[in-house]
């Protein structure tokens, strides 16, 4: 008898990053644990995010950031996106050693890993930057997005001319394909 050939079975998204272009980033963490679960963890999470976008020219449009996820459309740099990989690097492993250093538990995964999906039709990425906007209203944590400090949406309508905010606002979300099966948490400390 023959022994039956071995399958490939892929653990990780595979990743086509060459190409510039505008893409839908979404991570978690693993096993969908809440590390990120108060304000002060909250805060480091959303800042390095806005960090290391800058660091590796990446133009964040929206954002959001949860106890176990975040989610955020960018534009690639000009030279393409082939650097997300490492910059979502960077972001999880500095994260994850703070974590850990701050729960004392030297060595244990945090981060899962993320998900890309470019962008390449106006009306796709519209309604991704309303749904990334809106996010945690989605989630039951706030009835306004604008009134959840770590998303963009208090940003876009502040700095957005009112036609924009309303355009982008208007495009449904309901029927888009967004890898967003997390129960998010928030203790208030």
């Amino acid at each position: 008898m023959t022994p039956p050939q071995r399958i490939a079975w892929p653990h990780a998204p595979f990743h086509q990053l060459s190409a510039r272009g505008t893409y839908l980033v979404t991570a978690g963490t693993y096993q969908k644990v809440h590390y990120f679960r108060d304000r002060n963890r909250l805060n480091t999470l959303h800042r390095g995010l806005l960090w290391v976008a800058k660091e590796f020219e990446w133009q964040l449009e929206a954002w959001s950031v949860f106890s176990n996820q975040y989610h955020f459309v960018g534009h690639s740099p000009d030279k393409g996106a082939d650097n997300l990989a490492r910059m979502l690097g960077l972001l999880h492993e500095k994260t994850a050693k703070w974590i850990n250093k701050l729960d004392n538990s030297s060595g244990r995964e945090v981060w899962h890993n993320f998900w890309e999906t470019k962008l390449t039709h106006r009306n796709s990425y519209l309604a991704r930057l309303n749904y990334v906007h809106q996010n945690p209203v989605k989630h039951g944590l706030v009835y306004a997005a604008n009134q959840y400090p770590w998303c963009s949406a208090g940003w876009f309508e502040k700095t957005a001319q009112p036609a924009q905010v309303k355009t982008i606002y208007g495009f449904k979300t309901d029927r888009l394909k967004v890898l967003d099966e997390y129960e998010v948490s928030l203790e208030e400390t």
